[in-house]
């Protein structure tokens, strides 16, 4: 068996899951993880669950051990160093006059590196700015050009929905989402309607998309013929989530067909 927990960052609502091992770990519990960058402080959100070796997910990582009061401290004076990079990067760009919107600033927990996003119309040469912060802070820096999805999944908002947006709330990669998946959900085309905050397509069109799929396969399409039940017309509307069509009969009356009549 394993112990395995889940665990958030300050910077995302997506939650981990970590290899406890035999620590004693409960909600809210502030603690020290590896991850591919390094150590990191993250905040316990489930409950300790015992799983099976073979039902454990692959290269999960370890749970290193609650927060100190030293990381605590460190923690502390890392969020120093972000706001400092924070004015120095605008002071910078302002100097240098690079078309770059800065969205945030990321200091690894052992200030091994330090990430800055950022957003521009263009690609942009940086690498003067890159020097100058360099010899600043003396540390690695990487510089991240970001798209409007991520942009909005780093600054968050409430969507039209009332709820926090999807690519904060649900997951932290934004995948790609098409103008089709609006059309085979029976969405409004007006792309006042169906744009979320970051200007482009509601991520939230893409959770559903597979479900709208699978219900829609045994449909029959707009413009095909059926007759049952002494029925006989043309599908006219299709109502996915109420498993029905719309017929034309022959006639011009409409009528409502469930789909497992047809």
């Amino acid at each position: 068996m394993r112990n395995i927990v889940g665990v958030k960052f300050t910077n995302g609502e997506k939650v981990y899951l970590f290899n406890a091992s035999d620590l004693s770990l409960k909600k809210n519990d502030e603690v020290i993880v590896n991850t591919d960058n390094g150590p990191e402080i993250g905040k316990v959100v489930t409950d300790v669950k015992s799983v099976p070796l073979y039902k454990s997910p692959i290269n999960l990582k370890e749970v290193v051990r609650k927060t100190t009061e030293e990381d605590l401290k460190i923690k502390e004076d890392n969020q120093n160093l972000e706001q400092n990079a924070r004015q120095f990067f605008l002071e910078r760009i302002r100097t240098r006059n690079l078309p770059m919107k800065l969205i945030a600033v990321s200091c690894f927990f052992d200030r091994s590196k330090l990430m800055f996003y950022f957003a521009a119309e263009n690609r942009v040469d940086f690498r003067e700015l890159v020097k100058d912060l360099v010899q600043k802070f003396k540390t690695r820096i990487e510089l991240r050009q970001i798209g409007a999805r991520h942009e909005a999944c780093i600054i968050k908002g409430i969507g039209v929905c009332g709820r926090e947006v999807c690519c904060a709330s649900l997951h932290n990669s934004p995948e790609r989402v098409s103008i089709k998946m609006a059309k085979e959900q029976g969405v409004s085309l007006n792309v006042e309607k169906i744009s979320g905050l970051c200007g482009r397509l509601m991520c939230c069109m893409a959770f559903e998309y597979n479900a709208y799929q699978d219900m829609k396969r045994n449909m029959p399409k707009c413009g095909k013929m059926l007759q049952t039940a002494g029925v006989r017309g043309k599908v006219v509307r299709q109502s996915i989530l109420r498993g029905e069509v719309l017929v034309e009969l022959e006639n011009g009356k409409e009528v409502t067909v469930k789909v497992e009549d047809i």
